[in-house]
């Protein structure tokens, strides 16, 4: 039997089959969905800082019009993921470490504060749902699928802010996570690193299944600390691998 030529697919190549998922949406939709598209890409570093993004490309890969790609520039622009001037290409904005280490002050004091409040409150079925997404968290580090990783360890931080029972600091909270899920996503880059998260994340379950108010908070704390200040280090050094196109994609089965 004569084999086909594989093709390895581009971020384009990725992107378009993504939005291609949603072809059905309707008009008002479109705009969203090309939105977190170009956004998950940014963030996995597979449209990497200081690349160009070509307007017309975008709309031929997608198979969109240019408003909803137009529209999805201007919100990743508002974002901080893109930086936009007249009359040239919008380009994926670098990882500054002095905002990181700022935003690190921040998050890490909204997250104790989650972690203490969750613990208190937290009902048996609830500390069920975070040991559902631990253990995919498990089974995607098993695997390598950093991008799947990523979504699932997004659900279970934010669900300790929604069972914090305070809805502005969950209101915060995702406000910021717009800024610094680059740099969280970049922090499982190092191999070492992201054994440890894990090691951390059952921590933290264990402290919230046990009502540790204070353990909570302390490892909560600590845990986005860890993370992301080795991001802060690599940025600083210059020998951050968040400026290189990170190759590591979801595995299907």
């Amino acid at each position: 039997m004569k084999k086909n030529k594989v093709n390895t697919p581009t971020p384009l190549d990725s992107l378009s089959a993504e939005t291609n998922k949603s072809a059905t949406l309707r008009k008002g939709d479109m705009h969203a969905s090309t939105a977190q598209t170009l956004r998950n890409l940014i963030i996995a570093g597979a449209i990497g800082p200081g690349e160009k993004l070509n307007e017309r490309e975008l709309c031929e890969r997608l198979n969109v019009s240019r408003t909803p790609v137009r529209e999805a520039i201007k919100t990743l622009a508002q974002e901080g993921l893109l930086d936009v001037n007249p009359n040239r290409s919008p380009t994926v904005t670098r990882l500054d470490a002095e905002e990181t280490a700022a935003l690190i002050d921040v998050v890490s004091a909204i997250e104790a504060l989650a972690g203490e409040l969750a613990a208190a409150r937290i009902t048996e079925a609830e500390t069920a749902e975070l040991g559902i997404l631990h253990y995919t968290m498990l089974k995607h580090r098993a695997q390598d699928q950093l991008p799947d990783y990523f979504k699932a360890n997004k659900a279970f931080h934010r669900l300790i802010l929604e069972y914090s029972g305070n809805p502005v600091l969950l209101w915060v909270w995702d406000l910021l996570a717009l800024r610094i899920d680059r740099a969280r996503y970049a922090s499982n880059l190092w191999p070492e690193r992201w054994d440890k998260a894990m090691v951390e994340h059952g921590a933290i379950l264990e402290c919230i299944k046990q009502h540790d108010s204070l353990g909570a908070a302390k490892a909560m704390k600590s845990h986005v600390q860890n993370g992301l200040s080795i991001v802060v280090k690599s940025i600083r050094d210059q020998s951050n691998p968040v400026k290189k196109k990170i190759s590591v994609r979801s595995k299907t089965t």
